[in-house]
């Protein structure tokens, strides 16, 4: 039935074609021409093969510029010598894409292994800390139980105690290299004022 239907087809474009071209003043004798000149058209173009079609597509995209100011040109290409990865499309995607909190368990939760001491810098009160470090403790715990597949996980938990403490020290250190506030001048009215009294 498909070969049937396309060969259905076939004749009923080339019916189309035959009556577009009455109406535009060709001939049958020219028509017959122009079948047989696409005919051998058709027969050249299955006698290329696939390497060389690929040749002379490549040639001409180049000759179009299309190859002119790549991404990469003249650049080492990234990830090139590294050792292999299976997970390289993954990491690949999730950086492309500026993808967070998707992706296999093992990578993110190694992506936000390394951001967490800035996250938690950016807490107000021990107990923020305390709460976001068991968070990330349970999600750790969590992905070493499920067996789904993928790249293992080999993060390590956080001690909540020692975080809190390397929280406490760097934002005393952040407090003492600040600067005093400078204090509010006072108004003339309040300087006058404070004078009289």
């Amino acid at each position: 039935m498909g070969n049937g239907s396309a060969e259905f087809r076939k004749r009923l474009e080339r019916a189309a074609e035959a009556r577009s071209y009455r109406g535009a003043g060709i001939t049958p004798a020219e028509e017959t021409a122009l079948a047989a000149r696409e005919e051998s058209e058709r027969q050249k173009r299955s006698k290329v093969g696939d390497a060389a079609r690929a040749d002379y597509l490549v040639r001409d995209a180049m000759a179009q510029g299309k190859f002119d100011n790549l991404k990469y040109a003249g650049k080492p290409i990234p990830g090139l010598g590294e050792q292999y990865d299976p997970d390289w499309w993954v990491k690949g995607l999730l950086e492309r894409e500026n993808i967070s909190g998707m992706g296999p368990a093992a990578i993110v939760l190694r992506s936000e292994d390394a951001g967490l001491d800035t996250k938690l810098d950016a807490q107000y009160s021990e107990q923020q800390v305390r709460d976001l470090v068991l968070d990330f403790n349970r999600r750790v715990v969590d992905a070493r139980r499920q067996l789904q597949g993928g790249p293992p996980v080999v993060t390590m938990t956080r001690d909540v105690e020692t975080e809190v403490e390397r929280w406490r020290q760097r934002r005393t250190a952040r407090t003492a290299d600040q600067p005093p506030e400078p204090q509010p001048s006072r108004s003339w009215w309040q300087r006058l004022r404070r004078g009289s009294t």
